[in-house]
């Protein structure tokens, strides 16, 4: 399967990035992703920055816990690359990341959470969908 990107043809999954929010999070969606053998992954995690506000976390806990999710990434694509964003926004973080890495899609499990919650978040899968310059892939939940 191809898709167009611009001026030349390439595989959906030939650059996959691969957004992480945690450890468990970014086991669940390297799972998800494995069947789909992507050719390479690039596993991103957006520390969420505060603009005249302190952040949500201190920077050593935020970087503590990109390494985790990338450890996590890895048990399933040992190959995986890494790329830690910092950002007030997550979703333009990610489209950043994906135009540095030059990336063929991004893949992602949507996080749920009751529509209340998506509405004061901004829901982030809508934006993720509609907002991103690269082709995206929804992963199914298979929490077996």
């Amino acid at each position: 399967m191809s898709v167009d990107l611009g001026s030349d043809d390439r595989a959906l999954l030939e650059h996959v990035l691969l957004p992480v929010a945690n450890e468990d999070d970014a086991l669940a969606t390297a799972r998800a992703l494995e069947p789909y053998d992507p050719e390479r992954v690039t596993a991103i995690h957006v520390v969420e920055k505060g603009e005249g506000v302190p952040d949500k976390t201190p920077v050593e806990q935020s970087g503590d816990l990109a390494e985790e999710s990338y450890a996590a990434v890895r048990t399933v694509f040992p190959d995986a690359d890494d790329y830690t964003g910092y950002a007030r926004d997550v979703v333009e973080a990610i489209d950043e990341a994906a135009a540095d890495i030059d990336a063929s899609a991004v893949a992602f499990r949507p996080r749920g959470g009751n529509r209340l919650i998506q509405f004061v978040s901004g829901d982030t899968t809508l934006k993720l969908v509609t907002e991103v310059e690269r082709p995206v892939i929804t992963l199914p939940h298979n929490d077996t």
